[in-house]
């Protein structure tokens, strides 16, 4: 039996711009890889590089302009009405901020009780129960469920988000840059309770993160993306030890180590991130990159496998 849960295969999405002088916004631009079953696949990247709209693709929050997105073996991005409403029981999302993805008006009770009416659950002592499980299950008290989300912390709220996005016992959880809204003494705590539900529940993770550090702790595997491509994808151990894409060696440079012996030379990129509705022509990277050549700037990379399970899109490797 496959381990395959999800495949992307060329996923596009573009967006108009307000006018005909802003041209097309290619947020999302040719992307394929594939995700298994019980890992925690992260994505790191640049704000603006597309990371939470191909998340949010994933799962038809946003339908995709090309390309196809398999789970389970159906092609989700040719799912509509009912077939979709079911495919969501599959796959939930955790936002990134708690305050704002939680209705100020409804109670935590009712909060958890909407996935169950959304998808028609007419029996109230099993949603109860489940409630009642679901709110123990992220380390809260049956006392929160009457409470409203103002009178709770950022952490607690973030707790509330992960139990909602576990009520229909989805196979996979998007996890929309799931703690970076919080203290980093709360983000560990929220971080920890993620890995326990992942190996007590067999969940798999697509980790949206800025934060390396916090994709080192949870990640399997990393996806790294830049102007709306994926450059490269590795183990996270593969990719710190044998990173092969300049953009990723300047990631991570960047990180902060403790001692003298750890520190390596922190590589500046030069110049801005060009606009992704003007993306550059060849590699999205060489109007940043000290090693680009002409064909870098004529041709466009393709992600390939220059080792077992280590994907890189650029040309120093052909």
């Amino acid at each position: 039996m496959s381990n395959l849960l999800l495949k992307a295969e060329n996923v596009k999405v573009y967006f108009k711009g307000k006018n005909k002088k802003s041209g097309v916004v290619k947020a999302v631009d040719d992307i394929s890889f594939e995700i298994m079953k019980g890992e925690t696949f992260g994505v790191v990247g640049e704000s603006g590089c597309g990371k939470s709209t191909l998340g949010r693709t994933l799962i038809r929050l946003q339908d995709p302009t090309e390309g196809h997105i398999y789970m389970d073996g159906s092609d989700i991005a040719t799912l509509n009405g009912k077939d979709l409403k079911n495919m969501r029981k599959k796959a939930q999302i955790i936002f990134q901020d708690p305050s704002a993805c939680l209705n100020p008006r409804r109670t935590i009770r009712q909060i958890l009780e909407e996935p169950f009416v959304i998808h028609g659950e007419k029996d109230k002592a099993f949603v109860n129960q489940r409630i009642e499980e679901l709110i123990k299950l992220v380390g809260l008290d049956t006392y929160h469920l009457s409470r409203y989300p103002h009178e709770m912390s950022g952490g607690q709220k973030q707790r509330v988000g992960i139990a909602r996005a576990l009520a229909l016992n989805p196979s996979l959880i998007i996890c929309d840059e799931a703690v970076s809204a919080l203290d980093v003494s709360v983000q560990a705590q929220v971080l920890n309770l993620l890995q326990e539900l992942k190996e007590k529940l067999g969940l798999t993770y697509f980790f949206i993160s800025h934060n390396l550090n916090v994709v080192y702790q949870v990640s399997d595997r990393v996806g790294v993306m830049y102007l709306g491509k994926m450059v490269e994808i590795a183990s996270y151990d593969t990719l710190y030890e044998k990173r092969a894409h300049p953009y990723t060696k300047a990631l991570l440079s960047a990180i902060p180590q403790v001692t003298k012996e750890e520190r390596e030379e922190r590589i500046h990129l030069q110049g801005e991130v060009p606009s992704p509705s003007n993306p550059p022509s060849g590699c999205h990277f060489h109007t940043r990159c000290t090693s680009c050549t002409q064909r870098c700037k004529d041709e466009e990379p393709k992600l390939r496998e220059i080792e077992p399970g280590h994907f890189v899109a650029c040309h120093l490797y052909d």
